[in-house]
């Protein structure tokens, strides 16, 4: 909170503008007390994200100043979803674990349910949970398409595909004469991800298809997607979902998945994913779920009635360091 409140209060961006400010002039430019804004860039000098000099008492951005814009808003996207989505509602953990629901947002919300059904009605949690998954998306689907095989004029359906960002990188990555994209998610999505696709100019490529995953997976495609969602949810659920994609596809049909994963060593520093997502997805999201290890996933598909063919992790040196999710895409077909 301390380095996102310096971006918040502009600070960082006072320091790009006009190097070399003392506390008491960037607290002038910013509206804060001096003494607060020294406070807070203790921890960023500490950092060496930003430089102090003993002699002026004039601050200037040190390891800040090397970063992309691109970068620091990725960056800004996880901080933010960290604070509007995490820590109020992680008071709450305790509870959310005992109950199996998400009670921070009912204190603080009156909402019931999870996160994605509050986004609905709380503009706060929307933009912060939606801008971070977008950049997500946006991310990780170059990869994902490059691993994954969708053949020729394929029947596609992207499973919780929301508001049709799955659907238009699939048609756009894996684009062939006939290939046919359709987002399965709760109706509310519809009018969104119709507009979505005309503004991408592919609405006569791509559909929306209305239901719950959990009643009926619509019938009829080759390959099946589910991206961004099995992670959400425990191991009864994530197997009703791949018994519901597994009833959906002829013998010979594939799904593709791309989920987060837990290293197979556990105390593998270089992964976090077991930092983030158990709180996240327990006190603040679902009250329930979280990622496994991909070697739970490769067995549970295999009990479903799928027959592994592919299984490959985002290699942890290719992820910036300031991404949380360490990405895996598991690809199998559907057996007699």
């Amino acid at each position: 909170m301390s380095l996102l409140s310096c971006f918040e209060l502009g600070l960082i961006d006072q320091l790009r503008d006009t190097p070399n400010l003392t506390a008491t002039e960037l607290g002038d430019a910013v509206g804060a007390k001096p003494d607060a804004v020294e406070q807070l860039l203790f921890l960023l000098v500490k950092e060496g994200f930003v430089a102090y000099d003993e002699d002026t008492a004039a601050y200037s951005l040190d390891a800040l100043g090397e970063v992309a814009e691109r970068d620091i808003k990725r960056a800004l996207a996880y901080m933010n979803l960290i604070k509007v989505t995490a820590l109020r509602q992680l008071f709450y953990l305790t509870e959310s674990a005992r109950t199996g629901t998400v009670v921070g947002l009912k204190e603080l919300y009156g909402a019931e349910g999870t996160l994605y059904d509050a986004v609905a009605d709380h503009q706060d949690l929307n933009d912060s949970w939606l801008t971070l998954m977008n950049n997500v998306t946006a991310n990780i689907d170059p990869w994902f398409f490059a691993n994954v095989d969708i053949p020729a004029g394929s029947r596609v359906l992207d499973v919780a595909g929301n508001t049709g960002l799955g659907a238009i990188h699939t048609y756009q990555h894996k684009a062939s004469p006939g290939l046919r994209v359709t987002t399965f998610d709760l109706p509310d999505k519809e009018t969104k991800a119709l507009e979505n696709f005309r503004a991408a100019g592919l609405q006569e490529h791509l559909s929306f298809v209305g239901g719950n995953v959990f009643d009926e997976i619509p019938q009829g495609f080759d390959v099946v997607l589910i991206k961004h969602f099995l992670d959400m949810f425990d191991k009864d659920d994530v197997f009703r979902i791949l018994q519901g994609v597994n009833k959906s596809l002829e013998v010979g049909g594939q799904v593709n998945i791309l989920v987060p994963v837990y290293p197979e060593n556990i105390k593998d520093t270089d992964n976090y994913n077991v930092d983030f997502f158990p709180a996240f997805f327990i006190g603040c999201t679902m009250g329930q779920g979280g990622p496994q290890k991909l070697s739970t996933y490769e067995r549970w598909l295999e009990e479903c009635g799928f027959k592994l063919t592919k299984a490959v992790t985002k290699d942890s040196s290719e992820i910036p360091p300031d991404v949380i999710p360490v990405q895996a895409i598991l690809s199998a077909t559907k057996i007699a």
